[in-house]
């Protein structure tokens, strides 16, 4: 496939899939937790919480390389977007996962300026809404008009029907 044959969604489209994307994953959240303080024996949701971060943070991984590498999430379906590499076809797990790690970078640096400062949850809130504003802007400076991390891991984001499988 030419990757011309493919246009960028508008900014406004893949953050609303963003969002979208935000409120599934409660309920990859709920389920996962609910899994991790079963087999853990959790009774504290603060008890064994680095253990519950680091299984989200697997979870999420295979949640997201899994969708990814077959095109579509369920939130790019509904907004009719999909992942691809810059040829225009479908991306590997490994380039997938390479893409999931550099899209920390939405969360990562607000998280590094709140954690040490002990903010409180609404100046938290502000900061990492601050910077996904900023992070998502940042997108109108790539020559694709595609988020930075998508250009670093190789993969676009494109317009495209829900793929049938």
């Amino acid at each position: 496939m030419n990757s011309s044959n493919f246009s960028t969604p508008s900014l406004r489209r893949r953050m609303a899939c963003w969002v979208y994307e935000g409120m599934l994953l409660f309920g990859v959240v709920f389920i996962s937790g609910y899994l991790f303080g079963t087999l853990s024996q959790t009774r504290n949701a603060m008890d064994n919480r680095h253990g519950l971060q680091a299984f989200l943070f697997l979870i999420f991984g295979i949640y997201f390389v899994w969708f990814w590498s077959k095109g579509q999430t369920l939130a790019m379906k509904t907004w009719h977007i999909r992942v691809v590499d810059t040829a225009g076809n479908a991306i590997s797990q490994q380039r997938a996962l390479g893409r999931y790690a550099l899209a920390w970078i939405w969360i990562l640096p607000p998280l590094a300026l709140v954690w040490p400062l002990g903010l409180s949850g609404g100046e938290t809130g502000l900061i990492f809404f601050g910077w996904v504003v900023i992070w998502a802007f940042l997108s109108r400076f790539n020559t694709e008009q595609q988020f930075w991390h998508d250009t670093w891991a190789g993969t676009r984001l494109v317009k495209s029907k829900p793929l049938s499988r």
